[in-house]
């Protein structure tokens, strides 16, 4: 009799279980490709300074190619993930290695106290909205949805701005933005979560986490990019 009544709770529990590992293990690989990010700024900002900007001077064609082959590679990442982990990983650390040398590239517009202010502010926001996406019982489906369009509306209005070279537009653009990647971190959060209960059974968990993590660093990335621009320009005004 008392098999019985134990029984649900049981599953319950290891699903629990389950769950947890899988949140550990998808913002433990966010946190790695975040880190490899820094890790790959700081060196090319400091031992490689001289190297890179010779580089960046000397071949421009290549600055786009690394401007676009991030965007090729987390396709690739999020093709991948659940039939090829490993391979997925490979793909998301290089693209983490990449965007450090786009900030690396970007870095010298800015000054120290500028990006440490865009990181500090990136991380608390992230880590909230994160934390509030995991928790939450309220479906942000919507909003999340909300928000993409918002992202599709963003980014053609910036590629027109682009033309227009209007610094107070691109100041109350980088606003929109922070707000929007706000909804989509917690969005992101809550949707992987959910993706895992539903379907984390069927799929590889690391394959999972990773295609995660990958959503969650962008989120993060473009919440850095974001604030970096708000207090570069702020400073300057």
């Amino acid at each position: 009799m008392n098999n019985y009544t134990q029984e649900p709770q049981r599953r319950e529990v290891n699903a629990s279980v389950g769950l947890n590992a899988f949140l550990t293990r998808m913002y433990g690989i966010m946190t790695l490709a975040v880190l490899v990010s820094a890790a790959t700024a700081y060196l090319s900002m400091t031992a490689f300074r001289t190297t890179l900007m010779l580089f960046a001077a000397q071949h421009t064609g290549m600055i786009w190619l690394i401007l676009l082959l991030p965007i090729a590679l987390s396709m690739g990442v999020s093709f991948s993930a659940t039939r090829n982990p490993a391979g997925a990983f490979l793909m998301l650390m290089l693209t983490a290695i990449i965007y450090g040398f786009e900030f690396a590239l970007i870095a010298g517009a800015f000054t120290t106290a500028n990006i440490a202010a865009a990181f500090v502010s990136s991380s608390a926001v992230f880590i909230t909205m994160a934390f509030y996406g995991t928790v939450t019982k309220r479906d942000l489906t919507r909003a999340g949805s909300h928000a993409m369009a918002a992202l599709i509306a963003l980014i053609i209005a910036t590629i027109v701005n682009m033309f227009l070279r209007s610094a107070a537009i691109t100041y109350i653009f980088s606003y929109i933005a922070v707000i929007i990647f706000v909804v989509l971190t917690a969005w992101d959060a809550q949707k992987m979560k959910a993706i895992y209960v539903n379907y984390g059974h069927e799929v590889s968990m690391t394959g999972l986490a990773i295609q995660g993590a990958l959503q969650l660093y962008l989120d993060f990335v473009n919440l850095f990019i974001q604030f970096l621009q708000i207090f570069g320009m702020s400073n300057r005004d």
